[in-house]
């Protein structure tokens, strides 16, 4: 269907001023696209870009955290055991 879109206005003597707009035909329904299937394309899109690490670099950094991660529950284990017995002292010295 066409939409007439007028911007003329008529003076006083009956005539036109402006212009008349052509024709424009109103939006075609576009498709909506399925959000699910959009995600998954665009996560798809977004994961090729990624450069991802040789297998040498990913048992680097494994053994990397897993250092990290033994240095802090020993660091942990350590200070929660010195304020467990400071505590357990200081309780027996008042009771």
């Amino acid at each position: 269907m066409l939409r007439w879109e007028e911007s003329a206005k008529v003076t006083e003597s009956g005539k036109r001023t402006g212009s008349v707009k052509k024709a424009s035909p109103e939006k075609k329904q576009v498709k909506q696209q399925n959000p699910i299937s959009k995600y998954f394309r665009e996560t798809r899109g977004e994961l090729r870009k990624v450069t991802w690490p040789s297998r040498e670099e990913s048992w680097r950094l494994t053994y990397i955290v897993l250092g990290v991660t033994l240095a802090m529950s020993a660091f942990l284990w350590l200070f929660d055991t010195l304020f467990s017995n400071s505590i357990q002292f200081l309780l027996e010295q008042l009771i």
